[in-house]
């Protein structure tokens, strides 16, 4: 039996407790049989935590991340989310892939879910125009998604998701399909607009280097069935310069330590995936 609410926290101990995660087992039906996608996950996040995702393809990662979004129901466990302030939208998702709408103009993507909560345009006028200033894109925001670079269409799925004042902000992948230029300055903007709010993130990616330049806290998890391997405290201080902090020698060893772990789910992964193909 599964369980998930929005809720307000009940003592002392729970109160920095953003999301609740109990036991949490999530199986799809198959012509082949149950698949179990994700295995008995716990969690605790705190509001305002950083944290991020890494793991082996396949692993279950961003069927938890629809999960806490509601695009997914979950099979067995509990999910507690604390409710957010009135009139705040529990969450806002930054997807893989461009998700803007073709026919809006930058302006109006970046003012979409503000628009359809019925805010004044007054304020709608304010934070848009603030977000769209601390992502750079202020002069085009009578501009298309078409005519747009894949990397001024992340920054304007950012300014969406930020603008729409979430409670949580949840992110799959937002930059894996970026060239590391690109990715490097968008990974800075992130950082300098996070720093202003400190929303709740989670993140997901391939990337240790994206993981430990942004986290606060990172899950490592396992080949499929996807369960927490390893927890990793980030020890670095914010605010964060990611070409600085990358030239820290603890950088690199934080990094090399969190490949030891999960160099071996990779493998087994990669095993796998050749065995379904034989």
């Amino acid at each position: 039996m599964s369980t998930s609410t929005l809720t307000s926290a009940q003592d002392a101990s729970d109160a920095n407790v953003k999301i609740r995660i109990r036991d949490l087992t999530k199986v799809f039906q198959t012509k082949s049989g149950p698949f179990v996608a994700l295995d008995t996950i716990n969690l605790d996040i705190p509001t305002g935590c950083f944290f991020m995702i890494v793991g082996p393809s396949g692993c279950g990662k961003t069927t938890l991340l629809r999960i806490l979004a509601g695009l997914e129901d979950h099979s067995t466990g509990s999910l507690e989310i604390t409710a957010p302030a009135a009139g705040r939208p529990s969450n806002s998702m930054v997807f893989q892939g461009d998700s803007l709408f073709p026919w809006m103009t930058v302006w109006e993507n970046a003012a979409y879910g503000l628009t359809m909560r019925g805010r004044p345009k007054s304020e709608i006028k304010e934070v848009v125009g603030h977000y769209l200033a601390r992502t750079g894109l202020s002069r085009f925001h009578d501009s298309y998604p078409h005519q747009l670079s894949g990397g001024m269409r992340q920054r304007v799925s950012i300014a969406r998701a930020f603008a729409n004042d979430p409670d949580i902000l949840l992110m799959d992948e937002p930059f894996s399909a970026l060239d590391e230029q690109n990715k490097v300055l968008l990974q800075e903007e992130l950082l300098r607009i996070w720093e202003e709010t400190r929303k709740t993130v989670m993140f997901i990616t391939h990337s240790v280097d994206e993981a430990v330049t942004l986290g606060d806290r990172i899950m490592i998890m396992t080949a499929h069935p996807g369960r927490a391997k390893v927890m990793v405290d980030v020890p670095f201080e914010r605010p964060r310069r990611v070409l600085e902090l990358r030239a820290q020698p603890e950088y690199g060893e934080l990094v090399y330590n969190i490949w030891g772990h999960l160099r071996d789910e990779v493998q087994r992964a990669r095993a796998q995936d050749e065995g379904r193909a034989s």
